[in-house]
């Protein structure tokens, strides 16, 4: 083999051509030990071609293309990860953990369609895999940017740390839309796991509990230079914004990605029956052991993307896909006391503290009990062995106690009635599970926990003040009410004195926290912490009233149950009498009140912004069906009305626009006509409004 020409002796065109060759062999090498555990060469002899490379680039500085294998680390460590705004939603998945969820599944997808019975209905079924996701950005071929999940309207820019992953690829193959995202998880092999922890141990760095976490933390290092010696990997299993179309099927998908050059998930299999759904998960369950990397499941996606398109999305997650987990892992220990613990709404929640316990890759040394009526029904006690596990492989709970093993001094709990925080009385209202702690504001637990929500991911998403500091906070009283966050920056020069603070931690505290002075109207209903109100409810509740002057004044007047404001909450779809008066009754309580103007003083709420739709005659206006419907089920005829900018309602009022009337109409018909509003048939409706 001749001897390499110095670098210096190269003429342009002459290193132009020996960098492209070494691009190719690097890139072919990282294929063949990345994605096919299949290395041509040794480490030394793949290191020697990266060198040659770097030198040259060096050198020839212009040769440093964007799409190089050099150029996988884009930046210096920074201090905080940018925030990244999805152009589509990365939701989560709905989970099924039985074999009749799964059936559920299957036929509420036929019924929402509208299908008969003599047209099938395939689903594609590949591996869930227990990892980061993240979503990768192509414009033009090459990959721009990459950003976490965060809570699927919001990630975090991880685009420098994805860059050094192997299996990501850097430019895509001519024929690629002009813009692409691609959805995926970053995860980590057992095997490089088990490498990975070893070479921790031996610098005497921290041992990470399982792949995942050390998939995550190594996706959310600073450093960029970090996460490269990190055995990181990527599974690419959707598209998120596309320019233009790639495929009619999910199965489709699949094979555009892999031409693409990125690893998919297998096996995979696309069938029409829930029994055959339901052998795939045994056999992937049963094969589990021998694949190299950890799985929580298998997935269930409806493979036309013209039905997953009809049946669109609910709450959080969409229609058109579940995750049918693997059973949770069990383990034997000690339980060794009961604590109760008090919520953000004054919930009193038994805890079992426990004998450490692996479970599953994770240590666990606390598991809910639920209430006080599952505790009985299970006859858990302290000092008890018990069986624990963690269901859906998330949340560690105690399955059943084993009385044999039992001590003969051993006692039922008494369940406490009075709050352990407070002292307050806790009480059970009639026909709930849980006791609740009458203190209100003057309970710390709740003023805390109510705290943490506020500033929690989902809500206002202030980075730094966790848990610990929310308490320290409140136990000085600096903060006391949320307002008061924002007003923090007084305290700031005696927080820089304090250990384990200085003058750059506090700053980055002050800083996130002034970035969050504007938000949605969404975020902020949902981070006040009223009962019953989610995500969804809050969402809902947004665009029901779009400003927050109009939802404060209508809660007003809402005070009067046989009013009309009172009614159009009723007729936000899902809101019952019991959620509705929980919205009500936290507008009434005078300390709700002054919480809420304090914030409004700090604060910029947004309007709210409807999702991106196409302009339509029924954008903006409120639909109630009613009836039966012939040509789609009511289900989706909502859905495709809520795509078209309209709001749909569950009961009819003043403010109704349309009322659409199917086969059978009643009572809604009924009031509709009564107060005059404009009754549409199906066929007029989609005429009006068409698919």
């Amino acid at each position: 083999m001749n001897k390499p020409k110095k670098i210096s002796s190269l003429t342009p065109i002459e290193a132009a051509a020996e960098a492209a060759d070494l691009r190719r062999q690097i890139l072919h090498h990282d294929k063949l030990y990345y994605q096919k555990d299949a290395p041509e060469i040794s480490d030394a002899a793949y290191d020697a071609l990266r060198k040659r490379l770097e030198a040259i680039e060096q050198v020839f500085p212009a040769l440093a293309t964007q799409d190089s294998p050099t150029q996988k680390i884009g930046a210096r460590p920074a201090r905080e990860f940018a925030k990244v705004r999805h152009a589509v939603p990365m939701l989560s998945l709905a989970n099924s953990f039985s074999d009749e969820d799964v059936i559920d599944f299957f036929d509420r997808v036929r019924k929402f369609l509208h299908l008969p019975d003599d047209e099938k209905l395939e689903i594609l079924a590949e591996p869930k895999i227990d990892g980061l996701s993240c979503s990768l950005r192509y414009e033009k071929g090459l990959l721009v940017q990459a950003a976490t999940r965060g809570d699927g309207e919001e990630g975090e820019d991880v685009t420098a740390n994805v860059k050094t992953i192997k299996t990501v690829p850097q430019k895509l193959p001519k024929g690629a839309p002009e813009v692409l995202e691609v959805r995926g998880e970053v995860y980590i092999t057992r095997a490089d796991f088990e490498k990975l922890n070893q070479a921790q141990a031996a610098a005497e760095e921290k041992i990470f509990a399982n792949p995942r976490n050390a998939a995550a933390g190594s996706l959310r290092q600073l450093d960029p230079r970090i996460t490269e010696i990190r055995p990181l990997r990527f599974f690419g299993y959707a598209l998120g914004e596309v320019s233009e179309a790639v495929a009619a099927t999910q199965e489709g998908i699949r094979r555009k990605l892999s031409q693409w050059g990125f690893v998919v998930p297998e096996p995979e299999t696309v069938v029409d029956s829930p029994s055959s759904l339901l052998k795939f998960h045994a056999r992937v369950y049963e094969e589990r052991p021998t694949i190299d990397y950890d799985l929580d499941g298998v997935v269930y996606k409806v493979n036309s993307l013209d039905y997953q398109k009809r049946l669109g999305f609910i709450s959080r997650s969409p229609r058109w896909a579940t995750a049918h987990k693997f059973p949770a892992e069990q383990a034997e220990t000690i339980l060794h006391k009961i604590v109760v613990q008090v919520g953000r709404t004054g919930t009193l929640t038994p805890v079992a503290e426990l004998e450490p316990i692996n479970v599953g890759g994770v240590l666990v040394s606390r598991a809910t009990l639920h209430n006080e009526d599952e505790m009985a029904r299970k006859d858990i006690r302290e000092g008890d062995y018990v069986i624990i596990q963690r269901a859906g492989d998330v949340i560690p709970q105690v399955v059943k106690s084993l009385p044999a093993r039992r001590k003969k001094s051993s006692r039922p709990f008494v369940f406490p009635d009075r709050c352990p925080e407070c002292g307050s009385l806790a009480v059970r209202e009639e026909g709930e599970v849980a006791k609740r702690c009458t203190g209100g504001l003057i309970c710390p637990a709740q003023a805390v926990e109510r705290l943490k929500h506020f500033v929690s991911r989902t809500a206002f998403d202030i980075e730094g003040l966790g848990d610990k500091i929310i308490r320290e906070f409140w136990e000085e009283k600096w903060i006391k009410t949320p307002a008061d966050i924002f007003r923090l920056a007084k305290y700031a020069e005696t927080l820089k004195e304090r250990e384990g603070w200085g003058e750059l931690s506090v700053k980055n505290l002050l800083e996130a926290i002034e970035e969050r002075r504007t938000i949605s109207l969404e975020r902020f209903i949902y981070s006040l912490g009223i009962r019953q109100v989610g995500q969804a409810t809050a969402k809902k509740l947004a665009q029901h009233y779009q400003n927050l002057d109009h939802l404060l004044s209508q809660m007003k007047e809402c005070r009067d149950r046989e009013g009309a404001a009172f009614q159009s909450l009723l007729g936000i779809e899902d809101i019952g009498p019991s959620v509705a008066e929980d919205i009500v009754g936290f507008f009434a309580e005078p300390h709700n009140q002054h919480a809420v103007k304090d914030l409004q003083r700090e604060l910029t709420v947004k309007d709210f912004e409807r999702s991106k739709t196409v302009h339509s005659p029924v954008t903006g206006k409120t639909v109630v069906f009613t009836g039966k419907l012939l040509k789609m089920s009511r289900e989706e005829a909502k859905a495709q009305a809520e795509a078209l900018g309209a709001v749909v309602a569950s009961s009819v009022s003043k403010n109704t626009d349309y009322v659409i009337a199917g086969e059978d109409a009643g009572s809604k018909l009924k009031k509709a006509t009564e107060l005059g509003v404009k009754v549409l048939s199906e066929d007029e409706w989609l005429k009006l409004a068409p698919p």
